[in-house]
Formats: C-alpha cells, structure tokens, sequence
C-alpha cells in the first residue's frame, strides 16, 4: 500500500473508492458538493431526510453510479466544523482504514478537505498517514489458516488536496508520517511476538539488521563486555535465564560528533518475576515487557530513515527475568556499573535494574538529555489507567519539551512527583539503596531509585506499564502491544534537531 497526494479534485481521480468529508451543519464543501452533484442529489437529499448527519466517524456507503471514477463513496462524518485538531483526525481515519479493509475498499481517493481546511496541511498529511498505517496494522503472522487470515484489504491511498500549495506540503507530512507509523508497527510487532520467538537474541539481530538497512552502527554487548564493565545490575537479571543477555547499543549520527541524546528501553523479553514469582493469570503478557526496548529501537530507526539532523543514542538491555539455581535471590546486594549498591529485596522489580545501568551507559557515552521508556510499575496502570503515561522529570524544560513531542504525537502523557521525602522508601540497611519501597507509592520510588543513577543529566522517565498494550481497536490503536510511546520519542528528538 501506498499513500500519495493528488492535486485537483476527487471526482477526476479513478479509484475503487472514493472518501468525503461531511460535517454536522449539514454544509457540503466544493468536493463534497461535487461528488453530490455526481450523485444526483443523493448526499444532500440525504442530509435533509436526516439519515445522514454528520456526526464524528459516522460512514455511509453509497454507490457511485456513472458518472464518478469510482464504484462506491464513503461519506465520512466529521462532527462539528470548529475545533478540528490532528488527533481527532487520527482517530476518525485511525477507525474509518478498518471498515475499508472490511468492505474490501481496494484503491482509494480520500478528500480530507473539512479537516485539512482547518490544520496545517503538513500536519494533516502526516496524521491522515500515521492513521491509515497504524489503523490498519494487524498481528495475524502465526495464524496457519486462510479464514483466520482474512484477504479483504485497502489499496493505494491518494489523498486529494485541491491547492496544489497545500498539496506538496500535504505530501511532505505523508510522508514523515509512513515513517511514524511504519517505525510504530515495528516497536508493535516486536513486543507482540511471543518470548519462544522474540529471545534477547532475536531483537539483538533484528537491531543489527535494521542497523545495517539504515546506515546506524550497532553494537552488541555480550555478557562478558558486561561483567568487564561491571554491569552487575544488569546482570543480575539475567542469572536465572538459559537465554544469554544482549545489551544493544544503536548510535545515530546525524549532526556530527555532537554529544547525543540517550534513549534507554527496557528489554525484559519474559518476566516471571524470577525467585519473586508472578501468579500464573495474566503472566502471557509480560511477553511485552520488552516494550520499551521495542521502542527505543524503532524510534532511532525512524530519526535515521527522516535523516534528522541529531545524534541519538538507543540503548536497549534485553534479557529474560526467569527463576532457576543461579537467579538472583531476594535479599542479594548486587553492583551496577556507576558502582552503586543496590539490595534486591524483590527480583519482581528488575526493570529499574536493567535501566540502571543503560542509564549509567548513557552517561558513560556523554548524553545531553536521558529519556527511558519502561513498563516499569503496576501501580502506574492503578494511578492513570490506560489513558496516559505517566513521566517523572528532573528538568522543567525537558519535561516542556516532552510534553509539546506527546501532543504532536497524540499520546497523552502527566507528569509525576519527585519530592525528596520518597527517598527515604528506598534506604538500604545494608547497602546504597534497595530496589523497592514498598507498596506505597510504588511508580513514583521506582522512578526515584532511577534517578540516583541520572545526576544533573536532564532526564525523562516514561512508565508505560498502563499505556502498553490495548484491549480493543480505536482510532490508530489496534488490539495488542500499542508501539505507545514511539512517536513521542521521535517528536523529542525532530524538535531538539530544529
């Protein structure tokens, strides 16, 4: 499927279907007006009979008759004219690219005039792209049957835009937002793979050949690199797998030898729990506790496709969390690489130990600005459900600037406390610090036991543990892993590039 910009208007463009926008004053813009006229009426007549009305992601299907290059219209309903904003766009296209895939829509012509009127037509380009491609996503890979794997889908897309202006700006943003949504279903189809099929090795290769199709350089830290730069945290984790661990390092230079932003993804590619052993229900999930790995890969993936002008670091410390003779036991005093103590009273929370020490690689590797992306703590799906990612900053202007990538990206984010009072839940009697304060406040001494490892680097932790996967389609989220926040990261970094 392809995704282009036509200019000129919808009833010359020779499509299999053909889209356009309705809003709910009943008014039909000069391409809704012209398809109508093509229609004989019917659009209009419809409207006045009240059985059509415009409401936001209302679809009508009629046939196109004879006189339009089309065999079928899709009148989409748009809501209220004022206040149109690209995440709503998002969601209508985001839900309206599966009922074309189920009616088989083959080609199709889409006049976005309603919405793009109303937005920056780079804008509108890039959200109409980033819906049709992440809308249509689907994980169906291991189905063996054809009837399990349904055939009906949508075709080339050509989006109509009438000013040829506003049309080569329109095509500019389709597409970086491909790219955004291309790059978001490969975070989404790494983290729904199941852990027999997505093993630290396995994203350490799909890592070094994404590397090579983009000109990133890749390297690979093997548990003995690890132990010689002290990586005890990390390792730590990993004592009680047969899986060996990969501690993946992605580096994008695309300003020079600048010092580089750091992103850091927690790859746990299975968590039992370890000697901390989760209850059975619902443990087939934590498949996609390598989330954040999945998504630190595919946004520097993406940066390197756009060819943006920042260097970036992506750094992903995969592993499985499995009990066994040699995992690590509750009450253990283990070493990362900064030289912090840290007692492991619960193995159950060993995300925070892989970050700890991609963090300390990070700063290692002189990062202006550290951002890590973790399904870290359930407490985090307690506070703000599945809605929006909570994220704990050091940093007023990072965390201005974060919050300005999410809203372009329409991945809704709320910043967390840090006061100082929660450290004292993570004192150690024994050693620097412990790996859990409790049941209290549990993100926020999470993210407090991240930070001693940060220091004045400006920081940014994403705790996606409510916001990584969805139970059903809407909009541009599918059902399963959500590739949340990917396009988040990659807003970050194009904004520090301009």
């Amino acid at each position: 499927m392809k995704i282009t910009v036509a200019g000129g208007g919808i009833t010359a463009q020779t499509a299999d279907t053909a889209v356009i926008e309705v809003t709910e004053d009943g008014r039909l813009a000069s391409e809704a007006a012209a398809v109508d006229a093509a229609l004989g009426g019917v659009v209009a007549q419809m409207i006045a009979d009240g059985l059509l009305t415009g409401r936001s992601g209302e679809v009508t299907v009629l046939p196109a008759g004879r006189r339009l290059k089309a065999k079928r219209v899709v009148v989409l309903g748009t809501g209220k004219r004022e206040g149109v904003t690209a995440d709503a766009v998002r969601t209508r296209l985001g839900n309206l690219s599966r009922r074309l895939r189920d009616m088989n829509a083959g080609t199709v012509a889409l006049s976005l005039q309603e919405s793009a009127t109303a937005l920056d037509p780079t804008d509108a380009g890039r959200a109409a792209a980033e819906a049709i491609v992440m809308g249509l996503y689907r994980f169906d890979r291991h189905h063996t049957r054809e009837q399990d794997r349904p055939r009906h889908a949508v075709g080339d897309v050509t989006l109509v835009e009438t000013s040829t202006r506003r049309a080569n700006a329109m095509q500019r943003g389709v597409a970086e937002g491909v790219v955004l949504g291309e790059q978001t279903n490969l975070a989404r189809d790494l983290a729904n793979e199941p852990s027999n099929l997505m093993t630290p090795t396995i994203v350490a290769a799909r890592a070094q050949q994404m590397a090579a199709e983009l000109g990133i350089e890749c390297t690979i830290i093997e548990r003995a690199e690890a132990e010689r730069l002290k990586m005890g945290s990390y390792l730590s984790v990993a004592n009680g797998s047969a899986q060996p661990p990969k501690f993946i390092v992605l580096t994008y230079k695309g300003a020079g030898n600048g010092r580089p932003i750091a992103l850091v993804g927690k790859g746990i590619t299975f968590d039992t729990g370890g000697i901390s052993l989760k209850p059975a229900e619902g443990m087939d999930a934590m498949k996609g506790d390598m989330s954040g790995a999945a998504s630190v890969i595919a946004a520097i993936g993406a940066l390197a496709r756009l060819q943006a002008r920042v260097n970036v670091i992506a750094i992903a410390p995969c592993t499985e969390n499995m009990p066994g003779g040699t995992a690590t036991k509750p009450g253990d005093v283990v070493y990362a690489m900064d030289g912090t103590s840290i007692e492991v009273l619960n193995t159950d929370a060993e995300g925070r130990l892989v970050l700890a020490d991609g963090i300390a690689y990070a700063k290692s590797k002189g990062a202006t600005a550290i951002l890590d992306v973790a399904t870290l703590t359930g407490a985090m799906g307690v506070a703000l459900g599945g809605v929006r990612t909570g994220i704990f900053c050091n940093d007023d202007r990072t965390m201005t600037q974060v919050e300005r990538a999410a809203e372009a990206a329409g991945e809704k984010v709320w910043r967390m406390p840090l006061d100082a009072e929660y450290d004292d839940q993570i004192k150690s009697d024994v050693a620097d610090i412990k790996n859990t304060g409790g049941r209290p406040a549990g993100s926020i001494t999470a993210a407090k036991f991240l930070e001693r490892f940060v220091g004045t680097t400006p920081w940014a932790h994403f705790d996606i543990a409510g916001v990584m996967s969805k139970p059903a389609d809407s909009g541009v989220w599918v059902k399963g892993m959500s590739g949340n926040p990917v396009r988040t990261l990659i807003h970050f970094a194009l904004n520090r590039a301009r």
